[in-house]
């Protein structure tokens, strides 16, 4: 067996193994397009830096299971923007497990957004997904009912920005630590905090665009 399959082996293992702590429960066609995309990110990431060196299993753990926390708070037929995908992260693992849901993905590079086209064509979810290669202020604000972000470079620096970028009724689905808390508290936006699992310092946060007063 290669190194490459030995990794997507141990990938699809620590999914299997995974989802329960998570609260996630997946078929064995999510599972195989989910494989399909971790294979495709070993084949790419020398070139592009799309993530940091990491296992199999953490990136099954730290990266797609960890992505797929937004699930519960995504409605049926959800569309969603996604700023900053990078890797593809939180969405394409969304895209895969919820084939009701439709997105915008915004990200800056343009190496990396070609990564991205193949990622939802090797995945087959390119029909609900476009794929927009410029920074989001430059980007008119598409009509979605959620904003999602995970790794966006300078996220709390960008946060004030992005949070006017945003449609005024959507709920923003943000990955981040206790920075990021102190800038939602300190913009006195109404929301909530799930931590992740295995993980003291990161959280989902939910976040309503109403302020508190």
């Amino acid at each position: 067996m290669n190194s490459a399959a030995a990794q997507v082996n141990e990938f699809r293992r620590t999914l299997r193994t995974g989802e329960g702590r998570f609260d996630v429960e997946l078929t064995e066609d999510a599972v195989g397009r989910l494989c399909n995309y971790y294979e495709l990110l070993l084949a790419w990431n020398a070139r592009l830096h799309l993530v940091a060196p990491c296992s199999p299993s953490e990136f099954a753990t730290r990266h797609v299971l960890e992505s797929l926390l937004l699930l519960p708070y995504l409605r049926l037929n959800a569309t969603i923007a996604d700023v900053g995908s990078g890797a593809g992260l939180p969405i394409i693992p969304n895209l895969i497990v919820r084939q009701d849901v439709q997105t915008t993905i915004i990200e800056a590079s343009a190496k990396k957004a070609v990564f991205l086209r193949e990622a939802l064509r090797v995945t087959e979810t390119s029909a609900r997904a476009t794929v927009i290669a410029d920074r989001f202020e430059n980007v008119a604000t598409p009509a979605v009912e959620y904003v999602t972000c995970r790794a966006l470079d300078r996220f709390t620096e960008m946060f004030p920005a992005l949070l006017r970028w945003s449609p005024p009724e959507s709920t923003l689905l943000f990955f981040g630590g206790d920075t990021l808390r102190r800038e939602i508290e300190n913009a006195e936006l109404k929301f909530s905090a799930e931590s992740v699992p295995e993980s003291d310092r990161r959280f989902l946060f939910v976040i309503c665009q109403n302020r508190l007063r």
